[in-house]
Order: structure tokens, then C-alpha cells, then sequence
């Protein structure tokens, strides 16, 4: 309907960098900017096969040459983040936690995995809380082994590759620790990050300032940079299994640096990596138009609210309306409100808390919350009552960072993935190679709220954490086929990112390349933020004439997706924001 509409004119921000993406049949190498500035514009990649969609080159060649040995889409998921734990440690790695969208084409079923962290066994709903009963700065509880939970990915990823895996688990990792023992290319984007110092910890905790800052200065593009601690580390998961993480000597060096962190030393034990598990879980689906919208149920909220936002505006006109357009963006905004003012109230760990998650995608309560939306912003939503019953209003924090995978393979398995270590650089605690996480900085650091009622979303022991990240698979309507295959980085603007690609996949017709490259616009029920440097910005007047406060800044989105056509062909699509690139055959 659209698909030629849009002419995009993104700027890089400080926090950006980028390459171009390639791919097979017509398959091109990815090439970086000569700066760490402007915009490096990405094609629709085209494959009949298999495709990968991953945040670094690298780590898509990794996935791309276990896909080329006939590996599964698990296969290849594995060899993708053991990457970029190595070339992405900013963003994800062994050291934190994943949810796991999986398609398993030959039952015809999808499977969920939940790999989120854990808070230790130790822990209390007073965990960051002084002797006063007063909570720190979001940012000053990020620092520190306080703040790390107890890490899942490779468990999930292990639940998964006994599952479906093809390829034995050993050669999974060797290319990642060919590259740590020889050496990558550190990217524009990553020497960006460390020079800004967007994490305060990493100049201030000795292992990781030693790794960033070699000799005092910050990690330059372009130079050579091995990591042998991460090549034995990964050596000996390879050779022993996920066990060589949870215990023995690895395990005891994990516990050792988040007990003695020099900063918010934390309350992680040994027993807390051993009786660690990841779990299955039902995946969470919502009608839209023809389709099946599918992802991750509590502890991520983005099933949850994105099946809230798209119910909402299924009963508008939004499909008829113009990408980028001051009506098109009023509905996005007003739906998302009403969502995400539920969220703040409902959602957090299952095993915790009774989530009423079928009350809140009911279509009579959509309908009721569709029906609030009018000609003007209309302001602070207020959470509706899906059940009777009353949470507090939970503040939890979550900066935009993280990364995305999406991954189909030879037999039609789809895998989408997106994993974490929370802020950029983490907990900043930095051990055998890699980071550790600061999710548990996502919980509420208050359990109560102003009025005292309980926060759902509270620190306790064993709990995981809520989160956005908002894996995501589209199927057929009759549930036998996948779409689409999407998600991305992004703290709680994930959810947003990632709606807003599907209404221009699903109401507007775009490839996915156009999807992912399309203007920004979120609000998390506070405001309409418009992307920079976009078309979108042209909209800025006419949203302030109805009420709107509108805020123009970067809206650094990391998407990653793949659609699988009706003839069975594949396009994959990579952000322009940042570096990854999509890759098939």
C-alpha cells in the first residue's frame, strides 16, 4: 500500500554507528563508515534458504556459517551470542539473561524459554533501600555487584539446543574463541560508547577499566582487540556444557566478583548459579487483522502490552492512514498510553504475582480502553481495572540498551531472541571475560509506592525481574505459517519499536527493510517523542495544536527482523541506526 512512500533522512547520533548489510543470492560485504558519523543506508537482503539478522557483522557471519552447515536456527543462535558476547559487550552476553521465541516448523508449534535472571536467594524487597527506608538514583544502583542477577542465557540456550539442536554444542563456540584468542576489529560504535563513559562504573571497577581503558585511554576503532579470558571461558563451556558456568571454579570466580565488588558488593551465592534453571513457558498471542502476533509472557511485559496496543488500534482507522502522518502518529501515542499505564500496574513475574494477562487482551476491555482515545491527547492514562484488585504504580527503570536476533533456518525453524545485560556495560562487574548484569536494577527499587500500596514488580527472593524486551514471531491466522520474525533493543522504548514496525508490516504493507528504517515515535505514557534528524519531526506543530507534549531526540532502536514470504522466500531487514546487517543464502 506504502511501500514506496517513504524517503528517510536518519542522523547518526553519538551513540551510533553503522554498516551496511549483505546478503545472498546478490550477496555483498558489509562495509563500515569511515566515522562514527551520518547514515549508511541498508537494502532488503533476499535468500531462499536461511537468513540471520544480528547486531554485529560478525556475529551474523557466526550464525550464517552454522545456518551454511546445516545447522539449526538454535544452532546458529548460539554461535550469535558466544559473538557478541566478544563484539557487543556493551549490549549482551553470557553474563546476562534472554527470552526465546522458538518456531519448531515440523510440529507446527511455538515454544517460549524464559532465561530472564534471577534475584539471589538472599535477597529482600529492601535490597536497595538505606537505613532509612530511601532508594538510591536508578543510575547509583546500577554500579556494582548489587544490582547483578543471577545470569540464565546459556541456560536457555542450552534448554533449547537439547531440544533442537543439530549440530553438536563443542563447535558452536569456536569461531567466537578463535576471535577472542586472535583478535576483532573494535567497532566505531563500541569505541564510542566506552569514550562517552554512559555507564559510571566503567572507569570506577578495576577489571573493566583495565579491558576499556588500556594504559588510561578508551578503546580506539579499528584496533585489534583480543580477550583470552573470554577464549578459556568459552573454551571450557564448549568442552564441558552450560555446567562449566553454574559450577566448579568459573561459578566460584562469578560469586567471588560480586561479593567483593569495590562498589554495592551484592548478595549472589553459589547456590544461586547451581539451582539456577531455565523455563518453557506458554507464549502469549493476540489477533491482529489476518494474524497471529506472538512473544514472550511475564516476566517480559512486551507480549502483554504490544497485544494491548494493537487490540486498541485495531478498532481505528490507523490502517488507512499515512506512515508518518500527525493522525497516524495521534492513535499510535494514544494506544500506547492506555497500554503502558497497565503495564506499570499488572505486569511482573507469574511465579510471583497473578498476572491477569487474558483479562487484559479480553476484546470487550480493549474496546472499553479503545473507546477513551479522542481527537486530543489526552494526557496521563489512567490504568483500567481488567480484575478486581489493586497493585501499586511500579517506576521501575530500563536504559536502551540490549540486542536483538531474528534467524530462520533450512527447515523453516524461526528463532527470534533478544538478550541482555540491561544498561550499557552492565553492572560493570567484569569477570573471566565478560560482563555480569544489572537487572535487578528493573525491579522497583521501592516495594511500595507513594500511597503504600505493594508493587507487583518488587525485589524478592529468587524473582525475576520484569522486563520489555519483546521477542516477537507473526504467524498466519490459522497459526501453521510464519511471517514475520522481529524484535530489538531499546530499555521499555522496545515496546513501542517494535508495535509500531508491525503496523507498518501488517497495516501498511512495507518490506521489512522499509519497517525497521521508518521514524521513530514513542510514548510510555508520558510523552510523544518524535525521532531526530527524521520525517517525523514535520508532525511536531500539529501534535502540540492537540495537546501533545512533544520532545524531539534520538529514538536509538536496534531492530532485527525476517519475513517469510508466501512462496517461502526470506527478507531480512537490519536497523540504519546501528551496525548489524541481515545475512542469507
Amino acid at each position: 500500500m506504502y511501500k514506496n512512500l517513504i524517503a528517510l533522512s536518519l542522523t547518526l547520533t553519538a551513540t551510533l554507528t553503522l554498516t551496511a548489510c549483505g546478503g545472498a543470492p546478490q550477496q555483498r560485504e558489509a562495509r563500515e563508515p569511515e566515522a562514527a558519523t551520518g547514515v549508511v543506508d541498508k537494502q532488503l537482503v533476499e535468500g531462499q534458504h536461511f537468513m540471520v539478522a544480528a547486531a554485529t557483522p560478525l556475529a551474523a557471519n557466526a550464525g550464517y556459517h552454522m545456518l551454511e552447515q546445516g545447522g539449526s536456527a538454535i544452532d546458529a543462535a548460539i554461535a550469535v551470542q558466544a559473538m557478541l558476547t566478544l563484539t557487543e559487550p556493551q549490549s549482551s552476553g553470557i553474563g546476562g539473561g534472554a527470552f526465546i521465541l522458538y518456531w519448531d516448523n515440523n510440529e507446527k508449534k511455538l515454544y517460549s524459554i524464559d532465561a530472564r535472571e534471577r534475584a539471589p536467594l538472599a535477597a529482600t524487597p529492601s535490597l536497595f533501600l538505606d537505613s532509612q527506608g530511601n532508594a538510591p538514583r536508578w543510575i547509583d544502583a546500577v554500579v556494582g555487584g548489587r544490582s547483578v542477577g543471577v545470569p540464565g542465557v546459556l541456560r536457555g540456550l542450552e534448554l533449547a539446543h537439547q531440544r533442537w539442536g543439530k549440530l553438536d554444542w563443542q563447535p558452536l563456540f569456536a569461531e567466537t574463541i578463535d576471535k577472542a584468542e586472535q583478535g576483532f576489529k573494535v567497532s566505531p560504535r563500541l569505541a564510542k560508547l566506552v569514550e562517552l563513559e554512559i555507564n559510571p562504573g566503567l572507569r570506577k571497577m578495576p577489571t573493566a577499566s583495565d579491558y576499556f581503558f588500556p594504559n588510561g585511554k578508551p578503546l580506539q576503532a579499528g584496533t585489534l582487540k583480543k580477550n583470552p579470558e573470554l577464549a578459556d571461558t568459552l573454551t571450557r563451556i564448549a568442552e564441558q556444557g552450560a555446567d562449566a558456568f553454574y559450577q566448579g571454579e568459573l561459578a566460584q570466580q562469578l560469586v567471588s566478583a560480586v561479593q567483593q565488588s569495590p562498589i554495592a558488593p551484592g548478595k549472589l551465592a553459589l547456590q544461586d548459579l547451581t539451582q539456577y534453571q531455565a523455563k518453557l513457558r506458554e507464549p502469549v498471542c493476540q489477533g491482529y487483522h489476518q494474524y497471529q502476533v506472538c512473544g514472550m509472557g511475564p516476566p517480559s511485559s512486551g507480549a502483554l502490552t504490544i497485544g494491548q496496543l494493537l487490540g486498541i488500534l485495531e478498532q481505528t482507522n490507523i490502517a488507512e492512514q499515512q506512515p508518518n502522518s500527525a493522525e497516524a502518529v495521534h492513535l499510535f501515542t494514544q494506544a500506547s498510553r492506555l497500554a503502558f499505564a497497565d503495564r506499570d500496574y499488572y505486569i511482573a513475574d507469574s511465579d510471583f504475582v497473578e498476572v491477569p494477562s487474558e483479562a487484559m487482551l479480553a476484546p470487550d476491555y480493549l474496546a472499553s480502553r479503545a473507546s477513551l482515545i479522542t481527537d486530543n491527547d489526552m494526557g496521563s492514562a489512567e490504568h483500567g481495572q481488567p480484575v478486581a484488585g489493586e497493585w501499586g504504580q511500579d517506576l521501575a527503570y530500563e536504559l536502551p540498551n540490549t540486542s536483538h536476533v531474528s534467524i530462520v533456518d533450512a527447515e523453516g525453524n524461526a528463532l527470534s531472541m533478544t538478550t541482555s545485560i540491561e544498561m550499557g556495560f552492565g553492572s560493570t562487574v567484569m569477570v573471566n571475560g565478560f560482563l555480569l548484569n544489572n537487572q535487578l536494577t528493573d525491579f522497583s527499587l521501592q516495594p511500595r509506592d507513594q500511597q503504600g500500596r505493594l508493587i507487583a514488580n518488587r525485589v524478592e527472593a529468587g524473582k525475576r525481574p520484569r522486563s520489555s524486551m519483546s521477542p516477537t514471531i507473526v504467524l498466519s491466522e490459522d497459526g501453521q505459517r510464519v511471517v514475520h520474525v522481529i524484535g530489538s533493543p531499546g530499555g521499555s522504548r522496545i515496546i513501542d519499536y517494535v508495535a509500531q514496525t508491525l503496523v507498518a508490516l501488517l497495516d501498511w504493507d512495507m518490506t521489512m527493510q522499509q519497517a525497521v528504517a521508518l521514524p521513530h515515535v514513542t510514548n510510555r505514557n508520558d510523552y510523544t517523542a518524535l525521532e531526530q534528524g527524521t520525517a517525523i519531526t514535520d508532525v511536531a506543530e500539529a501534535l502540540k495544536a492537540r495537546g501533545h507534549e512533544v520532545k524531539v531526540m534520538s529514538l536509538n532502536s536496534g531492530l532485527h527482523g525476517i519475513t517469510v514470504t508466501a512462496e517461502g522466500g526470506l527478507q531480512g531487514g537490519a536497523d540504519p541506526r546501528r551496525e548489524g546487517i541481515a545475512k542469507g543464502q
